[in-house]
């Protein structure tokens, strides 16, 4: 078991709960906010305390996790919980937030003379519940020993790209894999439409190219979670739908035109338009039916 390192856990969605609760089971004392406060109140029966407020939430924690819908929101919630923050605190910033919205983020790390590390992770519901996510990780050296259990306790490995949070390394990179992470989406969604359409059995095009340089894991747990009308949420479409705006932006921001990228985030505006924003991404199906 680890030391009982304090860690305040702010939003505690799908992402959010799974990691508060990985932390608990490993021995951290963790204290834990949401803004609906009924989403994290489950977490008391794994050891967690509820807070009130994001400042009740972080006030004494070592660490103070963030996992929340996108900059904007970690930037309100880290002002509401200044008061409850103490200098030399390690803010682990595992939103997706863009190079935009992470310079505000770093900005208010600064001011308040916290340790800024920018950690984005990657992985959905299931790797997030075992605690195999993966850590793109951008901090200062010393900081690393501070954070290495509640890293080890919500990832199987981290990678380290920058010693500077504020550079925003980890953030591009997570950019760039969420781009084949929903390219893979939108083609395997797409590719069964298609089969649809022709009557093409879906079991025979997956059979094709089985054991192949075609085949990938992704295909295959999207492709299932299609043929089998299974949408429960593990990456919703509506945080995909926002990523995949973050990952356009970025691209056009450094003259790099994405159309397949823009095209996904069409495909997303119409799944949500249909009523499948909170299901999982592999609703982009929808995307190619009128109805």
């Amino acid at each position: 078991m680890a030391d009982q390192l304090e860690v305040a856990v702010l939003g505690t969605g799908i992402m959010g709960a799974a990691m508060a609760r990985n932390l608990c089971r490993t021995g951290h004392a963790v204290r834990v906010w949401n803004r609906t406060r009924a989403k994290a109140e489950p977490l008391a029966a794994d050891g967690a305390l509820v807070a009130d407020s994001p400042a009740d939430a972080v006030r004494g924690a070592a660490v103070v996790l963030t996992m929340l819908y996108d900059g904007p929101a970690a930037l309100e919630t880290m002002t509401a919980a200044a008061p409850g923050l103490a200098p030399g605190t390690v803010w682990l910033q595992t939103t997706t937030v863009g190079p935009e919205g992470l310079t505000p983020l770093a900005e208010l790390a600064d001011a308040h003379g916290l340790v800024f590390v920018d950690s984005p992770v990657l992985g959905t519901k299931g790797p997030a519940e075992q605690g195999k996510l993966t850590v793109l990780g951008a901090g200062p050296e010393d900081a690393r020993n501070t954070v290495t259990s509640v890293l080890q306790a919500v990832g199987e490995r981290t990678l380290w790209v920058g010693d500077d949070g504020a550079s925003g390394a980890a953030t591009r990179l997570k950019l760039v894999c969420n781009s084949w992470v929903l390219t893979l989406t939108h083609g395997t969604a797409e590719t069964l439409a298609l089969a649809k359409g022709l009557g093409v059995d879906p079991m025979s095009f997956l059979d094709a190219v089985a054991g192949g340089g075609l085949d990938c894991g992704y295909l295959r747990v999207k492709g299932a979670a299609i043929l089998q009308e299974d949408y429960t949420a593990n990456f919703a479409l509506t945080t995909a739908a926002k990523d995949a705006r973050l990952i356009v932006a970025a691209g056009a921001a450094e003259g790099v035109r994405l159309d397949v990228a823009q095209a996904g985030v069409n495909r997303f505006a119409r799944a949500e338009e249909q009523g499948h924003g909170a299901q999982d991404m592999a609703a982009t199906y929808f995307a190619s039916f009128d109805t």
